[in-house]
C-alpha cells in the first residue's frame, strides 16, 4: 500500500471558464491551430507502434458543415486486423509482467501531457463530433481524470488479497491480466469512452486493439499519440479504423481476442454478446464481454421538490450535446399536482437555448449526421400522433451551415406505451409524462428495458430513501441532473439492457480485465 500512499490526493480536473475573455480567446486560437495543423490530413493506423499509411481512406466530416471534410482515416483490411491482434498478443507477453508502478507512471505522465493540450483536444472533438466548447471541455477534463484514476487503480489491484491463513501453507491470492482486449467505442464520447476502456485494460496488464467510431476517430488517435509520448511500449495499444464488415465482427470473433469492451447501441451490443459467446477454432477460453448499451433515462419530480432546480436539471440533461448521451434525460415524470408548473418552467428554459455550431459555442449543436437528423424528425412526426408537441419539433436552418440541427423538442402527456416513452431516440427530444403520485412516478421510471441513470427530486428524506431503494438504475442522482458523471467519484454503468454492469471510473472496474489466481505453498 506504500505505493498508493505515496500519490498526491486526487482532485478532479477543473473546467475552463469560457466566460473569461482571455480563456475564450485561447480556445479560439486552439481552433485556428487545429484547422491549420490537421485539416485535410490523412492519419495512419498504428500497428505494433508503427504508422501504417493506406491510400484507401474514408472522410471524417464536420457535423455542423457536412460538406467540410476535416480529416481522413484508413479503411483497414483483414490483414491489418491480423497484424494488430498479433502485435497486441506479442506485446502482452512482456506487458503482462510489467511493474504496476511503471504502468502508473506512464498514465500519470500521459495525464500531464493531455493537460497541456486540452484546448487542442477540445477543438478536435468539436470539429469531428459537434460538441460545443463546454461539452468538449468536460469530456477532455474527464480524460485527464481517467489517467489519474487508472494510475491509482493499477497500483491498488497489484496488491494481493488477504485470505484466511493455514498453519502449514503460505497462501496468496493475486490478480493477473487476461490477454488481448478489443475496444470498440462510439462517436458521442470519442475521448473519454475509448480511453476509459483502454486504460482499464492496460492498467491491468492487458494489451488492446482499439477500433474507434468512424465518425470521430482523431480524438482517440491523439490520445494514443500522447500515451506513446508518455512511454507506453509499442504494441500495447493498436489503432484500427475501417468498415464494420472488415473490422467489426472479425475483431469480435478473432480467436486470439480474450475480451471485448464495447460502448454503443443496444442492437450492436447484443450482437457482440451473442457472437463472443461462440468458441472459435483454436480458441481455448470463453470470451469476456463488457458492454454499455444506452438508456432511456428518467427524471422524477415530486410535488415537494425545488421545482426551479428540477427544471434546470431536466433542461441541462435533456439538451446538453443535443441529447446525444446515453445518460441524457429523455423522460420527465412529474407528479400531477405540479406537472403543469414544471412543464412550463422546462419549456421556458429550453426555448432560450440557442441552436448552432459548437465551434461558435452555441448551447445546442447538430446531431451527428443527416441520417440521424432524418430519423429523429420521423420519430417526432410519429410522436405528434401519440402526444402533444409543446416545443420545437423542426429542423433549424443555420446560416452557412448544412448540418442536421434539430430544435429542442418537448412532448407532454406522453403515454407509457408510446415510442417516445420507451425507445432511446438519441437526440434533443424530451417526453413529459404525468404521474398520480410519487410512488406512481417511480413505477413509471422503472418501466423500461434500460436502467442507466435517473434523477429524483424531493425535499422529503423518506421519499429520497425510497428512491435509493426502488429506483432501478446504475447511477441514481438525488436533487441533481442525471448527466455529468465524474471519473473516480460517480462510477458509471447501468442495469438491464443498459449493459453488463461494469462501472467505469469506479473502484472495481479493473476486475473486469483481470482473473484471480490462488497460490498455496506447503511449508
Amino acid at each position: 500500500m506504500s505505493l498508493i500512499a505515496g500519490l498526491l490526493p486526487f482532485t478532479h480536473e477543473a473546467y475552463f471558464d469560457f466566460s473569461c475573455p482571455e480563456v475564450a480567446e485561447r480556445q479560439r486560437e486552439a481552433f485556428r491551430y487545429v484547422r491549420q495543423t490537421y485539416l485535410g490530413r490523412s492519419f495512419p493506423l498504428i500497428l505494433g507502434g508503427e504508422r501504417v499509411e493506406l491510400t484507401d481512406t474514408f472522410a471524417v466530416t464536420n457535423p455542423a458543415q457536412n460538406a467540410e471534410v476535416v480529416w481522413r482515416f484508413p479503411k483497414a483490411q483483414r490483414e491489418h486486423l491480423e497484424r494488430a491482434v498479433s502485435a497486441a498478443a506479442e506485446a502482452y507477453e512482456t506487458w503482462r509482467f510489467s511493474d504496476p508502478l511503471q504502468r502508473a507512471t506512464i498514465l500519470k505522465r500521459a495525464g500531464q501531457l493531455l493537460r497541456a493540450r486540452r484546448m487542442e483536444l477540445n477543438a478536435v472533438m468539436t470539429l469531428e463530433n459537434g460538441k460545443n466548447w463546454t461539452e468538449a471541455d468536460g469530456e477532455v477534463a474527464e480524460s485527464v481524470d481517467h489517467f489519474e484514476i487508472f494510475a491509482r487503480e493499477a497500483l491498488k489491484w497489484a496488491q494481493p488479497k488477504p485470505v484466511e491463513p493455514m498453519p502449514d501453507e503460505h497462501v496468496t491470492m493475486i490478480y493477473e491480466p487476461i490477454g488481448v482486449v478489443a475496444v470498440i467505442s462510439p462517436w458521442n464520447f470519442p475521448s473519454a469512452i475509448p480511453l476509459g476502456m483502454a486504460l482499464g485494460a492496460i492498467a491491468a496488464g492487458n494489451t488492446v486493439v482499439l477500433k474507434p467510431a468512424s465518425e470521430a476517430p482523431l480524438s482517440a488517435w491523439l490520445l494514443l499519440e500522447i500515451l506513446e509520448q508518455a512511454g507506453l511500449p509499442k504494441g500495447v495499444v493498436n489503432f484500427l479504423t475501417g468498415e464494420d464488415d472488415q473490422m467489426g465482427d472479425p475483431l469480435v470473433d478473432h480467436p486470439r481476442v480474450r475480451m471485448v469492451a464495447f460502448t454503443g447501441s443496444k442492437e450492436i451490443g447484443m450482437r457482440i454478446y451473442e457472437r463472443a459467446s461462440r468458441v472459435q477454432p483454436g480458441q481455448i477460453w470463453l470470451k469476456r464481454v463488457m458492454a454499455e448499451m444506452g438508456g432511456k433515462d428518467a427524471t422524477v419530480v415530486c410535488a415537494d421538490a425545488d421545482l426551479d432546480a428540477a427544471a434546470t436539471g431536466i433542461v441541462q440533461a435533456a439538451f446538453g450535446y443535443a441529447g446525444q448521451k446515453c445518460s441524457a434525460c429523455s423522460r420527465a415524470i412529474v407528479e400531477d399536482s405540479v406537472y403543469d408548473e414544471v412543464l412550463a418552467k422546462v419549456v421556458e428554459r429550453a426555448a432560450q437555448l440557442r441552436v448552432g455550431p459548437g465551434e461558435e459555442a452555441f448551447e445546442v449543436g447538430p446531431v451527428i449526421e443527416m441520417r440521424q437528423g432524418e430519423r429523429l424528425l420521423r420519430a417526432i412526426e410519429e410522436g405528434k400522433q401519440q402526444a402533444k408537441l409543446v416545443l420545437g419539433g423542426e429542423r433549424v436552418q443555420v446560416e452557412d451551415c448544412d448540418g442536421a440541427f434539430i430544435q429542442p423538442t418537448i412532448f407532454s402527456e406522453v403515454p407509457r406505451d408510446s415510442r417516445l416513452f420507451r425507445e432511446e431516440l438519441f437526440g434533443p427530444v424530451l417526453a413529459f409524462t404525468r404521474a398520480r403520485d410519487w410512488q406512481h412516478a417511480l413505477e413509471l421510471a422503472n418501466d423500461s428495458e434500460f436502467g442507466l441513470t435517473g434523477s429524483f427530486y424531493s425535499r422529503d428524506p423518506h421519499k429520497l430513501d425510497e428512491a435509493r431503494r426502488r429506483f432501478h438504475v446504475g447511477n441514481l442522482y438525488l436533487n441533481r441532473k442525471c448527466t455529468g458523471a465524474l471519473s473516480g467519484t460517480h462510477a458509471f454503468g447501468g442495469y438491464n439492457l443498459s449493459g453488463t454492469g461494469a462501472k467505469v471510473g469506479g473502484p472495481d472496474y479493473l476486475f473486469w480485465f483481470l482473473q484471480s489466481k490462488t497460490i498455496a505453498q506447503k511449508y
